[in-house]
């Protein structure tokens, strides 16, 4: 997408990196900073794989909503969703379901302006800035109740987002409202960085982050089953992104290397 302008009410620290903003350059965005672009390279560094492992993750979010549109939904709550790029949940729920409501939700100011530029205007979009640990403020919010009813079926996305949000006791209590707020046949689709098969890499990857002012935390397969509570993931299961139902291009030979599981899950 072509950069668009900021309204000048938004206040942005240049010199500080923002994990939405890497991920934006990861992909071949142009809504970063040098600083980002550092961050990134830095990566790079310590694990080449890392614009593989970003667009396996973008890649995963499109064909998890997809699935879930295909199953019936059209409604999603997208949270943390990042700085706009090709083939948001929107552009891809509309391919199934052309009346797909799509609540967008994220801190970085940057990402909910850009977001705000490209859907103003459209009735089925609400770009929401909060942060999303505070559930309660989320689903209160006017927009989100005037768009999305939650007597019907919601799809809640937490792709790429949890491991920059170190406090497990919140994140769960945050998931836990989201859960409880949405009915049966709801879905829930996560994906989250594992340090399980490259430790040492995780480590450093968690230092660089940190020594830039972001906290980074990799959960094992065993601690991310537990935000799972009260969902049931359907086939095939918590797995690495590229495992999960891949297309013809998304086939690669370790997929463990990829670092980030992926699943969705539904609510019984």
């Amino acid at each position: 997408m072509e950069a668009l302008p900021l309204r000048s009410r938004v206040i942005v620290d240049p010199e500080r990196p923002s994990p939405a903003r890497v991920y934006d350059w990861l992909l071949g965005g142009s809504h970063n900073f040098a600083v980002d672009r550092e961050i990134a390279a830095q990566a790079i560094a310590i694990m080449p794989k890392v614009p593989h492992i970003a667009r396996a993750n973008r890649h995963f979010l499109r064909r998890a909503v997809a699935a879930v549109a295909d199953l019936g939904v059209e409604q999603f709550l997208d949270l943390g969703s990042g700085i706009p790029t090709v083939g948001n949940v929107h552009e891809v729920a509309r391919e199934v379901r052309p009346a797909a409501r799509v609540v967008y939700v994220d801190v970085d100011p940057v990402a909910v302006e850009h977001s705000r530029a490209i859907l103003d205007g459209d009735p089925f979009s609400h770009v929401l800035q909060a942060d999303l640990l505070d559930a309660v403020g989320v689903l209160g919010d006017p927009g989100v109740r005037g768009l999305l009813d939650f007597d019907r079926p919601v799809c809640v996305l937490l792709v790429g987002v949890g491991h920059f949000i170190v406090d497990t006791f919140r994140l769960t209590t945050a998931l836990t409202v989201y859960r409880d707020a949405v009915p049966p046949g709801s879905y829930f689709v996560m994906s989250h960085g594992t340090a399980e098969a490259r430790p040492e890499q995780g480590e450093e990857l968690a230092a660089l982050y940190e020594r830039s002012g972001t906290e980074l935390v990799s959960r094992s397969r065993a601690q991310l089953s537990l935000l799972l509570r009260g969902w049931e993931p359907i086939e095939p299961g918590l797995v690495y992104t590229p495992e999960w139902r891949p297309g013809a291009d998304d086939t690669v030979p370790d997929p463990s290397a990829y670092g980030i599981l992926a699943v969705v899950a539904r609510k019984p």
